[in-house]
């Protein structure tokens, strides 16, 4: 008898449970029709109700009722409503994360919690700020949306201002914010990267490359914009003439500091300030203490301001050795490439500023810098007029392939790029030479070749 209640009490909750997931299955569904049709005053009680009575439901009940209530929030126009709406996203977020953690990124929904905060001016700036700064520190491969770096040192620069945060702290998170977007700007210049050599070979693409080569810029202009916009927050607390007195005025008390030093190395470095007395003093004292890539870096710039260029090369040769990061390798071999270029070694200088785009794929100065070195080897890379001119074209190939990773040189890159073409063979010479679709070869240091574009 008591197994017979048993099985029949497993029955009924089995069935229970079954009732249960259809019902909160069929109002998920009538929840994210009415939401996506943007009938919000059917679809808010609906999700209110399916949050407390079928939380886990399915994912889609957090996906669409952020969408709803971002809309909501951009549509109303009282404060206090404002508010409430977004206190129901945030409360939102933190549901997904509950209930669906392996497909809720910590660095991406406390940033998302964070931005909903700082946007609606919920809590104070310190619980705003440890939202993003918790997602920086658990899930930094995560934290990726530009507009929530953007307000993160926002926060912090209005927390310096208060007291209540260090001048150089800010400094460090400005140089760990600046790295991570120039990291995120990489990943989209390896995306346009071969897909920009398969436009200049001609060839055909499909329409999912169109695509990826399309958001591929968008990407990168939105990263441009927003580190000019952080550029802008930090504006005149690191220029050289608020830099130089601060940085004097503590000398004697933090000489010994290898943390503040190599800070105030990184910033007057960053900031060009490197002219300065100062400068090579904290250099001298940092690299005294702990010598580093980094040091080593900044000697070689002091080396070749002092017009020792075989001491600079030497530097910078052993910053780029030293060094592991990315990023500022390719500082080391741009300026290794900077010094060959102006002593006329174009096949040194190529050699380097290629390991630079190696190691930062978005660094589209290296490519202007190649293109204007084969553009004035022209004469010396043909034999005959139509061949001498068409270096011009691979010279602009290489200007829009600036263009292409850096936005904050697309402009200036694409008119590069368009006077490069207009010194190159015509349509009319293409056609009297009978050139068209045929392969130049150069045989001068540029090397490589170019096909004759069809008329």
């Amino acid at each position: 008898m008591k197994t017979k209640l048993f099985v029949l009490s497993i029955a009924l909750f089995i069935g229970f449970n079954s009732s249960y997931a259809q019902e909160c299955t069929k109002n998920l569904s009538l929840f994210n029709d009415s939401a996506k049709a943007g009938i919000y005053q059917d679809a808010l009680p609906r999700y209110k109700k399916l949050i407390e009575e079928c939380p886990k439901v399915n994912i889609v009940l957090y996906q669409r009722g952020e969408k709803m209530l971002e809309d909501m929030i951009d549509e109303e126009k009282d404060e206090a409503r404002k508010k409430e709406l977004a206190q129901l996203q945030v409360n939102n977020l933190k549901l997904r994360l509950e209930h669906f953690p392996d497909k809720s990124p910590v660095g991406k929904i406390y940033v998302d919690i964070g931005k909903v905060m700082y946007q609606n001016k919920l809590g104070t700036l310190e619980d705003q700020f440890k939202y993003f700064d918790d997602a920086w520190n658990l899930d930094p491969d995560n934290f990726k949306s530009p507009k929530g770096l953007y307000e993160y040192f926002l926060i912090f620069d209005k927390l310096e201002d208060a007291g209540k945060k260090d001048i150089n702290e800010l400094f460090v998170k400005y140089d760990e914010i600046v790295n991570q977007i120039e990291r995120m700007e990489n990943e989209q210049a390896l995306v346009a990267k071969p897909l920009m050599a398969k436009k200049e070979n001609q060839e055909e693409f499909t329409s999912r490359e169109k695509r990826k080569l399309k958001n591929s810029g968008i990407y990168l202009k939105n990263y441009a914009v927003i580190k000019g916009a952080i550029n802008g927050v930090l504006g005149r607390k690191a220029d050289c003439d608020n830099l130089i007195p601060m940085y004097n005025k503590d000398f004697e008390e933090k000489k010994t500091d290898k943390d503040w030093l190599r800070i105030a190395a990184s910033r007057m470095n960053a900031k060009d300030c490197t002219s300065d007395p100062l400068f090579f003093k904290l250099v001298e004292a940092l690299h005294d203490l702990e010598p580093s890539s980094k040091t080593a870096f900044y000697l070689g710039r002091l080396a070749k301001a002092n017009g020792d260029i075989n001491k600079a090369l030497e530097y910078y040769k052993n910053a780029a050795d030293l060094e592991d990061e990315p990023l500022d390798k390719a500082k080391a071999y741009f300026s290794i490439a900077e010094v060959y270029k102006k002593r006329g070694s174009f096949s040194s200088a190529r050699k380097y500023y290629n390991l630079a785009l190696d190691n930062k794929p978005s660094m589209g100065l290296a490519y202007l810098r190649i293109a204007s070195m084969i553009a004035s080897s022209a004469n010396n890379c043909g034999d005959s007029t139509f061949n001498k001119r068409a270096v011009y074209w691979k010279a602009a190939d290489y200007a829009r392939r600036a263009a292409s990773v850096d936005a904050s040189l697309k402009s200036n890159a694409l008119e590069t790029a368009d006077s490069y073409q207009q010194r190159a063979p015509s349509k009319s010479d293409i056609f009297q030479e009978g050139m068209q679709g045929k392969t130049v070869s150069f045989s001068c240091w540029v090397g490589g070749s170019v096909r004759v574009p069809n008329l």
